[in-house]
């Protein structure tokens, strides 16, 4: 049985906690996914006057990367990988986590801060909804421009071979 979150409004529906995390989920990975830049211009632009610390300064480490034969087989080491994690504190008490790939401390700083920013009150749900909506794109074109190169091969049999 899953506990229910008050709605926000009269007319909201109650979200379950597998709702909240799925949502948060998805905002991770959008922010893990976006560069730098793109996440500094829109802190600055928006959440500028923002007063925050650090509760964990960003950090370099390694995690291992599993994978699965066939998706669904054993599990084996496939190897290491670069991180950057970051977590950190809003003015009121809200705190935002990050874990990025590779090695960029002000990338793992932005998605923490915007993390605390949609737990605190959703405020970058706007501008999460449009990266997602870019990066599915990206990845619609790269898989166009895949499927544009895939070769079919097949055999034709002979009659001799009866």
């Amino acid at each position: 049985m899953t506990a229910q979150a008050a709605p926000t409004k009269a007319n909201d529906h109650p979200r379950t906690d597998d709702d909240a995390i799925a949502a948060r989920q998805r905002w991770m990975g959008v922010l893990a996914r976006t560069d730098q830049a793109t996440l500094k211009a829109e802190w600055t632009d928006k959440f500028g006057d923002i007063t925050w610390k650090h509760l964990r300064e960003p950090q370099i480490g390694m995690v291992m990367v599993r994978g699965r034969a066939g998706g669904a087989g054993q599990r084996f080491n496939l190897g290491e990988m670069t991180v950057t994690r970051c977590a950190v504190t809003l003015a009121d008490g809200t705190v935002g986590h990050s874990y990025v790939k590779g090695r960029d401390r002000i990338q793992a700083q932005y998605a923490a801060l915007f993390d605390a920013v949609m737990l605190r009150d959703q405020a970058a749900s706007a501008f999460i909804d449009t990266l997602a909506g870019k990066q599915d794109a990206a990845k619609r074109d790269h898989a166009r421009k895949v499927a544009a190169t895939k070769v079919d091969f097949f055999t034709l049999v002979r009659g001799e071979d009866e």
